[in-house]
């Protein structure tokens, strides 16, 4: 049976979260406003920065609220106030049980793994550094845990061999659009089922990237080391020293391909041409294709072998 129209907030803050909110403005449903992330400082002029959602939500003209507390009584006040039957949550932070629970229908959350898998910060990052072949996207409703509520609909995408985190990004940002209209058509008409997430011990988890478990082993082997820097670029990329003569650089490293090959070299030995650049590894070779130098900006590795004396016993740690 039809539902009382829909009267819907939508949460959220960077790229990803554009494309739903797009989808849903240029639908037939009503946003009647949008929360996202107060304006920050950035670059040397501490230019105050708005997110994302921001710049198109001011440019369609939608109601904007940007807490600094979601418990804020003025604040929970303002976003009852909307009158909204329906929360729809994509890249944002997570909520007080006050917010979540406040719109009759719900809140409900898009999240770019295939739940219960890869629940956190990073879904999109880890499914490339674990090499998965399969990764998706659900929409869930909220609950008081992150990432633990109740499944409404998942879609499934294939990992190509290539793909790096940019690339499955903007996949998933366009299925998980589309995703959430299906999700939002199901609630108007009040045909939502869902499923509860099942419990199992061996789940993996989406950690927050730091710069500790952003750097790379060149210890492990080839396809480890591939799917960790394919992970990683192009934000935040993979980073690690380079020993060259008396200096140590800390250099970010980005596009690679990489050669399944036997040989007897220490990992982390640097083979260098005119042309190309190669890091030895167990297994095989990670030939690197672009790379950012200290204070440098993102080069690609010929323009880098034209301008970058390397000593002759250069390795990557």
């Amino acid at each position: 049976m039809k539902r009382e129209p829909l009267k819907i907030i939508f949460m959220g803050t960077p790229d990803f979260a554009v494309a739903t909110l797009k989808t849903l403005v240029e639908s037939t449903y009503d946003v009647v406003g949008v929360i996202t992330a107060p304006d920050k400082p950035a670059g040397r002029g501490r230019k105050l920065n708005e997110s994302a959602v921001k710049t198109y939500a001011m440019a369609q003209g939608l109601t904007i609220l940007q807490p600094t507390n979601l418990k804020n009584p003025d604040f929970i006040k303002e976003l009852a106030s909307l009158k909204a039957n329906l929360q729809i949550v994509v890249a944002f932070r997570m909520l007080p049980e006050v917010v979540w629970n406040m719109p009759a229908y719900g809140t409900f959350n898009l999240h770019a793994s295939l739940l219960p898998n890869y629940r956190g910060a990073a879904p999109i990052h880890w499914a490339v550094i674990n090499g998965e072949r399969v990764t998706g996207v659900t929409t869930f409703f909220i609950d008081e845990k992150i990432d633990t509520g109740a499944i409404i609909l998942q879609e499934a995408i294939a990992v190509t061999n290539d793909e790096t985190v940019g690339t499955l990004h903007d996949k998933l940002m366009q299925l998980g659009s589309e995703l959430v209209l299906k999700t939002v058509d199901l609630i108007q008409t009040g045909d939502v089922k869902t499923t509860i997430q099942p419990k199992t011990e061996d789940l993996r988890t989406a950690y927050k990237l730091n710069k500790d478990n952003c750097k790379i082993d060149w210890s492990l082997d080839l396809d480890t080391i591939y799917n960790k820097i394919r992970g990683l670029n192009p934000f935040p990329a993979a980073w690690c020293f380079l020993n060259n003569g008396d200096e140590q650089l800390s250099v970010k490293i980005f596009g690679i391909d990489k050669e399944t090959l036997n040989h007897d070299l220490d990992f982390g030995v640097l083979e260098i041409s005119k042309q190309e650049l190669k890091v030895a590894v167990k297994g095989g070779y990670i030939h690197i294709k672009d790379i950012q130098l200290p204070g440098k900006r993102k080069m690609d590795v010929k323009s880098l072998l034209n301008g970058y004396d390397f000593n002759k016993n250069s390795k990557m740690l």
